[in-house]
């Protein structure tokens, strides 16, 4: 079974920095990305970064320039990093794998975390 815990998130005032960690554990076989969701109040859950395989990143508009994701060299750890941050990046904020597991290794599986809430506000 394989498991994303987020961690990092509060409350940051606007213009402030935030870094998000996402912890990846189990028996992972492989992974094609991971990425960065977030959903506000009342609005649909929408991508805000993501990172392939080979490296490869792609943002939301909205925090292009303001908003880093990177990874360890394990594919242990995600990070978001949040930088210029504006009250309209309040948001829970989940970490997610597309994967194969060890256990199932022709079957992909997009796994999600439990989500870390991100407030801005002076």
């Amino acid at each position: 079974q394989v498991q994303l815990v987020e961690s990092g998130g509060g409350l940051v005032q606007p213009g402030g920095s935030l870094r998000l960690s996402c912890a990846a554990s189990g028996t992972i076989f492989s992974i094609n990305a991971m990425g960065w969701y977030r959903q506000a109040p009342g609005k649909d859950r929408e991508l805000v970064a993501a990172i392939t395989s080979l490296d490869n990143t792609n943002y939301q508009d909205s925090v292009k320039g303001r908003f880093t994701i990177s990874r360890d060299s394990g594919w242990k750890t995600l990070y978001l990093q949040m930088n210029i941050v504006k009250p309209e990046d309040t948001a829970v904020y989940y970490c997610t794998a597309d994967l194969r597991t060890a256990a199932d290794p022709k079957t992909f599986l997009k796994v999600w975390g439990q989500g870390a809430l991100v407030t801005v506000s002076s």
